[in-house]
């Protein structure tokens, strides 16, 4: 392709029709594996993302989901009248608040034997190095017009 111009509409289609596949099948087997412990998938991500990472702040959790800082507290807000999370000043930054898993949170991210998230990493996984490396580039490169594209929209 030259400099310039247009990559192939067909091409371009697909592409976009392939991401929207996986975008759907992944939030379906999310809310699917969600809904069998009283759960909604966002709060399954959570658990999910504590049980493996530990304490996190607000805004890292909000990166990590890829979710705006108000949607995320929202959330927690719910995840912590249930008793799965609380939130706890940073003994380092008395400025930041962690979220943590609770006793009953930890036993539930226990219970939770599959994350769905792990078909795509078994995918992923089955991919030469390089194939990762080129679709990581490529994908950041998206992300970076995909989120300013977002930052752009005004916040409903």
């Amino acid at each position: 392709m030259a400099a310039g111009s247009k990559p192939d509409a067909p091409n371009v289609d697909a592409i976009v029709e392939t991401m929207v596949y996986l975008y759907t099948e992944s939030r379906r087997l999310t809310k699917a594996k969600a809904r069998e412990f009283g759960l909604t998938g966002p709060q399954l991500t959570v658990i999910k993302l504590l049980d493996q990472l530990g304490d996190l702040s607000l805004s890292t959790l909000s990166s990590r989901i890829q979710a705006r800082n108000s949607t995320v507290t929202g959330i927690i807000d719910r995840m912590e009248r249930e008793d799965w999370v609380r939130r706890e000043r940073s003994t380092e930054d008395r400025r930041i608040i962690l979220i943590r898993l609770t006793e009953r949170g930890k036993e539930l991210a226990g219970q939770i034997e599959v994350e769905p998230m792990e078909i795509f990493r078994e995918g992923l996984a089955s991919l030469p190095a390089e194939d990762l490396s080129e679709l990581f580039r490529i994908l950041g490169v998206l992300q970076v017009h995909v989120r300013e594209a977002v930052e752009a929209t005004p916040e409903t």
